[in-house]
């Protein structure tokens, strides 16, 4: 009976549907592009004394005393790994000791680039303490062979202080070994990184590039209040109902002035807070809003998918094998594609960033398709 229906209907009533099923597939492919331009930070007025007063320190922040006590905070410095004035993009990847064969698997693949459209792009491996002499001198191997590692006096278990302590000590390395890097990026060892898709956006960014803190965001994280858990937050210490807005740890962008002014402000946060949730905080000591963008998978492991791992950012959750397979596969000469299940990838969960604005367009979407859907059934039925 729907489908004799159906062939009653005239052309503009044709055009009528179609349009309704274009819009419908507009807004749900486009939400992620949307959800950018809206959530873009606007540039703030700061009038808070702390803000200022950070942001006055960072533009002032003089580490070049730091070389003369390398070995104290740093056993392995490598301090000659920025020579080139005109550093683009310095990758630093967050790494254990013992992962030695992942090392392996990221410089053989996404870390094997040296430049991105002609701007120098460099990736360094940053380390925290070992627990025995013989694999210190495993790792003073590896760095004399590669080149390519930084290790800090940190301490080397999972717990939050362990990678909380890791990255102060490597926005310090940048600040004192490194301040020609336009851009950084924070990631780890476990994550598929684009660099030429990442260096292509920083590139074409309309404004000069400071305050920038690009990443995963998550908005809405409440604090953990359990009395029991390593990452108590008391209510004393930090009273706000939910946590400041944050990059996923995975990996995320500073410009060179962010760098600066994370590092001051890590001096007056205490809170025992993941590492990125730390970023986090001493942003917002800062005046620093974070950027979103849905190009960063965050926690979530994208499943593999050529067109989508060109437009990607990262992907988490990468074992030395996927990261060659990707690697070899990606190297082929590909034809224009559209990574169309973007935004099924990338829907978050409640606490993450953009969920009501995502679930109102659906649902006004759904609501308008199902609207329309019935007054042609009534009309024709």
């Amino acid at each position: 009976m729907f489908q004799c229906s159906l062939c009653k209907l005239r052309t503009h009533q044709w055009c009528f549907l179609l349009f309704n099923v274009l819009l419908f597939h507009c807004l749900l492919f486009g939400a992620d592009f949307v959800e950018e331009y809206l959530l873009q930070p606007t540039p703030g007025v700061y009038t808070d004394g702390m803000v200022v007063n950070v942001r006055e320190k960072a533009r002032k922040l003089d580490l070049s005393n730091a070389r003369e006590n390398v070995s104290q905070a740093y056993p392995v410095a490598n301090p000659d790994a920025c020579l080139n004035s005109d550093l683009f993009l310095l990758s630093i990847v967050f790494s254990s000791p013992a992962n030695i064969t992942q090392r392996h698997a990221v410089r053989r693949t996404w870390a094997n680039q040296t430049d991105v459209q002609g701007f120098p792009v460099r990736v360094l491996f940053f380390l925290g303490s070992t627990q025995t002499s013989t694999a210190q001198e495993d790792l003073k191997r590896e760095s004399d062979l590669y080149g390519d590692m930084v290790q800090g006096h940190a301490v080397a278990d999972s717990s939050l202080r362990g990678p909380t302590e890791r990255t102060v000590l490597a926005l310090r390395w940048v600040i004192a070994f490194c301040p020609v890097a336009r851009f950084v990026l924070l990631t780890q060892d476990s994550v598929y990184v684009n660099l030429p898709a990442i260096g292509s956006y920083l590139l074409g960014l309309h404004r000069h590039p400071e305050d920038l803190y690009l990443g995963r965001v998550i908005q809405r994280d409440p604090p953990d209040r359990d009395p029991n858990s390593p990452g108590y937050l008391p209510p004393a210490l930090y009273p706000n109902k939910y946590l400041p807005e944050y990059c996923d740890r995975t990996a995320y962008v500073l410009s060179q002035d962010v760098v600066r002014k994370v590092y001051i402000a890590s001096a007056v946060v205490r809170a025992p807070v993941s590492a990125d949730v730390f970023v986090g905080l001493c942003a917002q000591k800062a005046g620093v809003a974070p950027s979103h963008s849905s190009r960063f998978s965050g926690e979530k492991h994208i499943r593999y998918n050529a067109c989508c791992y060109r437009y990607l950012f990262s992907s988490a959750g990468m074992g030395g094998k996927e990261l060659e397979r990707v690697w070899a596969d990606l190297g082929h000469v590909a034809s224009p594609c559209f990574c169309k299940d973007l935004t099924f990838f990338f829907l978050p969960p409640p606490r993450r960033f953009g969920f009501c604005q995502r679930s109102f367009v659906c649902l006004f979407v759904c609501l308008s398709v199902c609207k329309i859907t019935q007054k042609v059934m009534d009309r024709f039925g």
